[in-house]
């Protein structure tokens, strides 16, 4: 229990807090809440929500909603696309080869699962309201890769190789969120020419800091052009092209939140992965992987203002996208990872990991079934603040309940637990 403390204390405590202080606030007193959240920082700044003014006159206001949600959150999912980025480019990447392709198979299920319950229950028991609640359609297939691992663990032990498939599950699934988050749910009107300065800031930092300096050291086992770009420049020519990439991204009309994604490809990076959490990796001494130990401490800060700002929900709230989105994690999940898993591993013939049996399959998509942060984040896109998006956040809130279910799966399925 020390080990599962120390997990929780290091990935999940902050978010939790903040969850909690934010829907007793609500509840206690929701004016002085949602001014909080909506506290204007700058006006007429050159970052911040899009507003109207008269005369279709456009101008910004920096607020402490966006400056957590589409700016700092950046940070949070620059880390998701480095563990993605890695699974997919190393020779040991965790989706390289066919190791990969059940749980890629069963991502996709996951993924489409809860997509068909919860379209398909909006139409069948509540049509009047459909074309209200359709584009929360992306809010269940959301997978809280933290919370997912921790609970994993339990149910299954460390040394399972479920955990294994349900974190390259997980990865696969934040990669899919990403390209849905960039492709569906843009902020304002496209305008991808503004992509342009993101993928040349990527470029240009690519080609001088890292590609230009491994050139001029061929040859040479000491490695003086790349040892010093490390040592005196370090990250900052990947920080400010970020500020810029990020820029671009919030002018596209992309949300803004996902502008640091093209430049993590470009920083320097280790050539092998021990693995998403594995206490292994603070060794590794290239570029990325000391960037995001750097930044560990800070995006724990930033996820519990995250909880804080977008958990504060009032328990009235609840309404038909808060079983929507319990009903597509709950449900579609689990039934989705199942069947497509399955189909992968026996009409396929891909299989399964040696040790793992399909029951462990179902209690995976059980356990990929908490939504939680990605899906709060989603309901806070998908939606314009309200009454139907604050019943979406519930949902995404009460996907935690899929933690008990899963640990009572485990036990009705006669999960065999075994330990590192």
């Amino acid at each position: 229990m020390y080990r599962v403390w120390c997990f929780i204390a290091n990935y999940s405590l902050l978010l939790i807090l903040g969850a909690i202080i934010a829907l007793i606030w609500a509840n206690l007193d929701p004016h002085s809440y949602h001014a909080f959240v909506d506290y204007p920082l700058l006006e007429n700044a050159w970052v911040g929500k899009l507003e109207y003014g008269e005369g279709d006159g456009e101008y910004r206001v920096l607020t402490l909603h966006y400056l957590i949600n589409d700016m700092l959150m950046a940070f949070f999912f620059a880390i998701a696309a480095k563990e993605v980025w890695e699974a997919v480019i190393l020779k040991n990447g965790a989706l390289r080869g066919r190791k990969a392709a059940t749980p890629l198979i069963a991502t996709l299920g996951g993924m489409l699962g809860p997509i068909a319950v919860y379209l398909g229950m909006a139409a069948v028991l509540w049509p009047a309201t459909y074309s209200a609640v359709a584009n929360g359609w992306a809010i269940p297939t959301a997978t809280d890769i933290a919370f997912s691992y921790l609970v994993g663990r339990i149910v299954f032990g460390a040394g399972h190789p479920a955990v294994r498939f349900l974190l390259l599950l997980a990865i696969a699934d934040d990669a899919a969120g990403l390209l849905i988050l960039a492709i569906f749910y843009p902020t304002h009107d496209l305008q991808p020419v503004w992509l342009l300065l993101s993928l040349g800031a990527a470029i240009a930092v690519y080609l001088l800091f890292n590609l230009l300096p491994r050139l001029l050291d061929r040859g040479s086992e000491l490695r003086p052009a790349s040892t010093w770009v490390r040592k005196h420049i370090s990250f900052w020519p990947y920080a400010i092209a970020g500020a810029i990439s990020w820029y671009g991204f919030q002018e596209s009309g992309l949300h803004p939140a996902l502008g640091l994604l093209p430049i993590v490809p470009a920083i320097p990076h280790a050539d092998r992965a021990f693995g998403l959490f594995s206490e292994a990796e603070q060794y590794l001494t290239d570029l990325l992987n000391y960037i995001e130990h750097k930044i560990k401490h800070f995006v724990e800060i930033v996820l519990f203002f995250f909880g804080l700002l977008n958990a504060g929900v009032e328990f009235s709230a609840v309404g038909e996208p808060t079983w929507l989105v319990l009903a597509g994690l709950l449900i579609g999940k689990p039934l989705g990872i199942a069947l497509f898993g399955w189909f992968g591993a026996n009409v396929l013939r891909l299989g399964l990991p040696a040790g793992m049996r399909l029951r462990d399959l179902v209690a995976v998509g059980c356990v990929a079934a908490i939504g939680f942060t990605v899906a709060l984040f989603v309901a806070s896109v998908a939606f314009p603040p309200g009454d139907i998006q604050d019943a979406a956040k519930m949902g995404a809130l009460m996907s935690f309940g899929a933690a008990v279910i899963s640990i009572i799966a485990g036990r009705i399925l006669r999960i065999e637990k075994r330990h590192l």
